[in-house]
C-alpha cells in the first residue's frame, strides 16, 4: 500500500453516492470542513449514467423520481437540473399463462376472481402497514408476529387464486429484486409504509416511476460533488475507522483523515467491511450482517426507433412468465432511437447472471421479441449491468431484511457509535431505498454530527 497522506477536517463522510454528499452538503453549509472519501473512481454510488451516442444517457442504475418525494424533487430544482415524465402512452402488456394481454390504466384486464383477490390483499397490507411506526417498525403493536414470517408464508395463507399469488410474487421482485421467501413480512409492511403505500410505489402515472431526470440521475450527484469540489476524494476505499476521546481517524488507500466525528454512508452490508477500533457493538454488527442487498440486472436493448409505439404499446410489461418480468420504454426524448428496459430480479437475476453474457442476452431479447415482435430481436446496441456484480454496492436496489432482522436487531440502524453515525437510504424512514430516502438520511446523520459536537 502506497504511503497515506494526512488530512483534516471537522468530519469525515464515507462514500460519495447521494446520501454522503447530501451529509457533505449540509455539514458545509452550517460552515463545516468536510472530506469524502469515495471507493470507486466517480460519484453517485447506486446511480450511473451510460452513454448511447450522440450525447444521449440512458441509467443502468436508479433512475425514477415521483410525487411525494419532495426532497430530491427540491434538489434537482436546487441543482438547476430538470425532469421530464416516463413515457407512458398507449397500451401496457400483461403475460400470464402463456397469454399476453392489452389493457390501459394500472390494472391488466384479469379474471374478476382474481382482480377481487388482489384487490383485498392490497387493503389488507396497506392497513396493516399504516400501523407500522416508520422510526421503530419493531415496535408496531404485531411487530413479532410480522417479523416472524415471510412476505410468502403471508401470501400463501391470504391470498387464494393463482393469479392473485402471482401478481404479490411480482411486485416484491420488482420493489425489492428479491423473491417473496427472501422478505420479513415486517420489513414489506415497513417499506410500504415508507413509499405512501403499493399504489405509490408500482405505479408510473402517480407512482415513484413517474419522472426521469434530464441527461440522467447521475447528474444530481455529479452537480451537488462539483459543489464541493477538492473536498470529494475519488478511488480511496475507507478500511479502517479508529474512535477516541476527541475524534476519529479514518484510514483509506489513500489518505488518513482526522475528524471529530465520521458520517458512514453506505449499504449496511458493506458497513461491515470496515475495520472499526473498537470494534461496533455486536447488535450493530449482526444487523448489518442481515441487511442483504436485492439481486437486479438492469438490461437495455436499443433500437433505429421505438418501434412498439407504431403498434400503439405504451413499452411497458409486466410478465409472471419472465426471466424479464418488468420492462419500460427507456428511450431518450429527442434523441429518435428506441431503448426497451428490462429487469432481472431477484431468482431471475441469481441464475441468468451465472451464465455468459451471450446466452442472458439472448433470453432478454427472446422475451423483448415474445412481447414486441421480431424488430425486438435485433437491436443495434445491448446494455445491462449486474450490480451484484460490482464490489462496492453488490446487489440493487436497495437492503431488506429477513424474517427477526427488526424486532431483533433494527434498533441499531441509525444509532450512533460514539463518534460514528449512519446514513445511506436503508436508514431513511420515508422513501426508504430511494433516492428522495437517500438524501434525507444523509442530511439526518449530518444533523447528528453536528449537535454531537
Amino acid at each position: 500500500m502506497a504511503q497515506q497522506s494526512e488530512l483534516e477536517a471537522d468530519i469525515a463522510v464515507v462514500g460519495a453516492g447521494l446520501s454522503g454528499l447530501a451529509a457533505a452538503r449540509r455539514l458545509v453549509a452550517y460552515g463545516r470542513s468536510v472530506v469524502v472519501l469515495e471507493a470507486r473512481d466517480r460519484v453517485g454510488g447506486r446511480l450511473l449514467n451510460e452513454p448511447i451516442g450522440g450525447g444521449a444517457v440512458v441509467e443502468v442504475g436508479g433512475q425514477w423520481v415521483g410525487p411525494t418525494q419532495d426532497r430530491v424533487l427540491a434538489v434537482i430544482d436546487e441543482l438547476g437540473l430538470s425532469t421530464y415524465a416516463t413515457y407512458d402512452e398507449g397500451d401496457k402488456l400483461f403475460e400470464m399463462n402463456g397469454r399476453i394481454r392489452r389493457y390501459r390504466g394500472e390494472v391488466p384486464r384479469l379474471n374478476p376472481v382474481v382482480l377481487a383477490d388482489i384487490a383485498q390483499a392490497q387493503f389488507r397490507l396497506d392497513r396493516m402497514s399504516r400501523t407500522v411506526p416508520l422510526e421503530r417498525p419493531w415496535e408496531a403493536r404485531n411487530a413479532e408476529q410480522w417479523d416472524r414470517e415471510t412476505f410468502a408464508s403471508w401470501m400463501h395463507r391470504n391470498v387464494r387464486t393463482a393469479g392473485g399469488r402471482a401478481f404479490c410474487t411480482l411486485v416484491c421482485e420488482a420493489v425489492w429484486a428479491v423473491h417473496p421467501a427472501d422478505l420479513s413480512l415486517l420489513h414489506f409492511l415497513f417499506y410500504n409504509a415508507s413509499g405512501g403505500g403499493l399504489d405509490r410505489l408500482i405505479s408510473t402515472d402517480a407512482g415513484a416511476q413517474k419522472w426521469r431526470v434530464t441527461d440522467g440521475s447521475q447528474r444530481i450527484a455529479e452537480r451537488m460533488a462539483e459543489d464541493l469540489g477538492e473536498q470529494v476524494v475519488l478511488s480511496s476505499p475507507v478500511r479502517r475507522i479508529e474512535q477516541h476521546s476527541t475524534g476519529v481517524a479514518v484510514t483509506s488507500d489513500r489518505h488518513r483523515v482526522r475528524a471529530a466525528h465520521v458520517v458512514v454512508a453506505l449499504p449496511p452490508t458493506l458497513t461491515n467491511r470496515i475495520a472499526y477500533d473498537p470494534p461496533l457493538p455486536g447488535i450493530r454488527d449482526q444487523l448489518c450482517q442481515r441487511y442483504a442487498q436485492g439481486t437486479v440486472i438492469k438490461t437495455m436493448a436499443v433500437y433505429p426507433e421505438p418501434f412498439w409505439r407504431e403498434d400503439g404499446l405504451s413499452g411497458q410489461v409486466t410478465s409472471a412468465t419472465g426471466p424479464v418480468k418488468v420492462c419500460f420504454d427507456n428511450s431518450v426524448p429527442g434523441d429518435g432511437r428506441g431503448v426497451l428496459l428490462g429487469f432481472l430480479e431477484g431468482n431471475q437475476a441469481r441464475t441468468l447472471g451465472q451464465l455468459p453474457l451471450a446466452e442472458r442476452r439472448e433470453q432478454v431479447l427472446d422475451c423483448f421479441t415474445r412481447m414486441f415482435g421480431p424488430r425486438a430481436a435485433k437491436p443495434k446496441t445491448y446494455i445491462e449491468r449486474s450490480w451484484a456484480e460490482e464490489e462496492w454496492t453488490r446487489g440493487c436496489y436497495g437492503g431488506f431484511l429477513p424474517p427477526g432482522g427488526w424486532t431483533g436487531h433494527g434498533r441499531a440502524i441509525r444509532e450512533p457509535v460514539g463518534r460514528v453515525h449512519w446514513a445511506g437510504t436503508e436508514t431513511a424512514t420515508v422513501w426508504n431505498g430511494y433516492m428522495d430516502g437517500a438524501l434525507t438520511a444523509g442530511e439526518r446523520a449530518a444533523d447528528e454530527a453536528l449537535a454531537a459536537r
